[in-house]
């Protein structure tokens, strides 16, 4: 294997810290077992209602994928 398929969903509230709220829903093996995964959580309570928040990125593994420091001020 050397690629996985992250799902994701962000919610956008400005209610909320920072304004949203991002949620890193499982991995997958492939693409379709990701988009399987999207479908059946934008049924459930609160997704349902941001389906535009759902995204599936693909990620290598065994690599960096952060690889500059952060800024902490």
């Amino acid at each position: 294997m050397e690629n996985v398929f992250l799902l994701w969903h962000t919610h956008f509230d400005k209610a909320l810290d920072g304004g949203e709220d991002v949620k890193l829903i499982g991995v997958y093996s492939t693409r379709e077992l990701a988009e399987n995964a999207l479908e059946k959580m934008s049924k459930v309570a609160g997704f349902k209602d941001q389906p535009e928040g759902f995204e599936i990125s693909e990620y290598s593994v065994d690599k960096d994928h952060w690889t500059s420091g952060f800024i902490t001020e």
